[in-house]
């Protein structure tokens, strides 16, 4: 799976700080890694997103829209049912834009503890009309574009604040603590997603042998028997707590079929997961 690395691969002309981009497509993209270099808003207009991070995973439509901060993610794009299409406005912003904001309207806290990945919120009708002027400067030339966005990006900044408070604008410029705070942010968000390794390792910011060697020094437990164990307990509560019969929990468990999800459950538990279901339900 290929890196794309955003705003870089977009192809937009302007270096400023501030940067807008009208994304559309007609088809839907699969899970991608993505590498952002600026910090982006993500204004949804048709399609849906799946977004994972470090600390979180998130789903939007047409009626949210995501502020990401910098760094690696996963990225899912699908088309609107309705129109076929995928669209979204991308405002993309550095930390450097952020601290000066921040400095200059006397926000900025060193002190914020929170560090978040995303950020979703509801559209109203300020942001709806936010977004229909962010369409319309499109059409100006970048020149004056480029100086109308840095309005524009205060603009939103003061809205999101008032309606929000500034912490989530502090957590963005924030960062982890160290990469072993990283890897088992990853790890613990992460666990019951079917992420590969190269995947777990991408948003870890780290080599795939060098997530295997840092994970089994703090689970001393291979990513591979750490992540069975984990999805396999995950699922015996499951069949303890509701009626789906073991077949349609397979695949949960991050397994290709049933047979070997039976051999799994069974050398774990001694029972096979139907026989677990019986007896505790």
């Amino acid at each position: 799976m290929e890196i794309t690395v955003l705003p870089q691969d977009l192809k937009i002309r302007s270096a400023q700080r501030i940067q807008i981009y009208n994304y559309r497509i007609d088809y839907g993209i699969h899970r991608s890694k993505i590498n952002l270099t600026k910090n982006t808003i993500s204004f949804l207009r048709a399609g849906t997103k799946e977004v994972i991070g470090d600390d979180a995973s998130v789903q939007i439509n047409n009626q949210s829209f995501v502020v990401m901060k910098s760094g690696n993610c996963l990225m899912t794009e699908k088309v609107s049912s309705s129109n076929k299409i995928y669209k979204s406005i991308l405002l993309f912003f550095s930390d450097e834009s952020i601290i000066d904001f921040l400095e200059r309207n006397k926000l900025y806290s060193n002190s914020n503890k929170e560090n978040k990945s995303f950020y979703i919120f509801e559209y109203d009708d300020f942001i709806e009309h936010f977004v229909q002027s962010l369409e319309q400067l499109l059409a100006i030339p970048a020149e004056t574009q480029g100086r109308i966005l840095k309005a524009k990006f205060e603009e939103i900044m003061f809205y999101l604040i008032h309606k929000h408070g500034a912490s989530f604008l502090n957590s963005i410029i924030q960062q982890v603590d160290s990469a072993e705070s990283r890897l088992t942010n990853i790890v613990t968000n992460n666990k019951h997603k079917k992420l590969s390794l190269q995947e777990l390792a991408f948003l870890s910011n780290m080599s795939v042998s060098t997530f295997k060697r840092e994970f089994y020094r703090i689970y001393d437990k291979t990513p591979i028997k750490w992540f069975n164990e984990e999805r396999l307990e995950h699922i015996s509560i499951l069949l303890k707590t509701n009626q789906k019969r073991p077949i349609e929990l397979y695949e949960e468990a991050g397994f290709e079929n049933f047979s070997n999800f039976v051999q799994a459950f069974k050398k774990r538990y001694g029972v096979t997961p139907k026989q677990y279901q019986v007896e505790h339900l």
